[in-house]
């Protein structure tokens, strides 16, 4: 009983290690992000403004200083995602064996990479995004936008494309700990295109078709390249 306390302390307090070291993360990287905030607003209002030709509009005199708060933080959680996914899986390596244990730097920096690759994808498809949704409005309505809920869907949207980006190497970390095989996976498709789906609406925050369908085709064709993955690069 002491050993197995002993090993559950000292599982916590691995946890809480690589907790603090991922805020720490976050907390620098939105050091950085306030520096350079107006950099930032300004890369996430060029959607909006190529999407219609009126400003963004604020109602309370601190919304200017609270929206420089998310973004920095926003920003910091970006410039932090490598360092917080690395500490996830310094956390999980010890509980795999040597050969699973292989896959942890490789999969971390694939996943850092299919972050960021989501994230673009959301800030490209963002502007088409918000051109259907203001098309709704037709010539009787005229749109007043203001920038904490702009701002707040913006990040929301990157997030949802970085996050959505990352499934594939859970399918992968599955297969490789023999939960899954890319037989079984090619077996589900169907249902896979209706996880996608389902996934895919509940992660996109402005519920239209378009946006939807342009977050769940990247992750089917993602699911597609784990099953290939799974099937040439674990085979080997």
């Amino acid at each position: 009983m002491t050993t197995a306390r002993m090993s559950l302390m000292g599982h916590l307090v691995e946890l809480r290690s690589r907790i603090i070291k991922s805020v720490v993360a976050v907390a620098v990287g939105s050091v950085v992000g306030f520096i350079f905030y107006r950099d930032i607003l300004d890369l996430l209002a060029r959607p909006y403004e190529g999407a219609t030709d009126q400003p963004l509009a604020f109602f309370q005199p601190t919304e200017p200083f609270s929206l420089a708060l998310r973004v920095a933080l926003f920003g910091g959680t970006i410039l932090a995602s490598p360092v917080i996914i690395y500490q996830i899986w310094r956390f999980i390596g010890p509980a795999l064996t040597k050969r699973e244990r292989r896959y942890v730097y490789p999969l971390s920096g694939v996943m850092a990479l299919l972050f960021v690759a989501g994230v673009l994808l959301g800030y490209f498809t963002l502007p088409l995004a918000l051109r259907v949704l203001f098309s709704f409005a037709g010539d009787l309505l005229q749109e007043t936008v203001g920038v904490n809920f702009y701002f707040s869907f913006a990040m929301r949207f990157l997030l949802a494309f970085g996050v959505a980006f990352q499934f594939p190497v859970f399918l992968f970390a599955a297969a490789a700990l023999g939960l899954v095989s890319s037989r079984a996976l090619r077996q589900q498709r169907r249902w896979a295109v209706v996880v996608v789906v389902v996934a895919a609406a509940l992660m996109t925050p402005g519920g239209d078709p378009l946006t939807l369908l342009m977050l769940a085709t990247p992750m089917y064709l993602l699911y597609e390249l784990s099953i290939l993955s799974i099937r040439y690069i674990l085979r080997r």
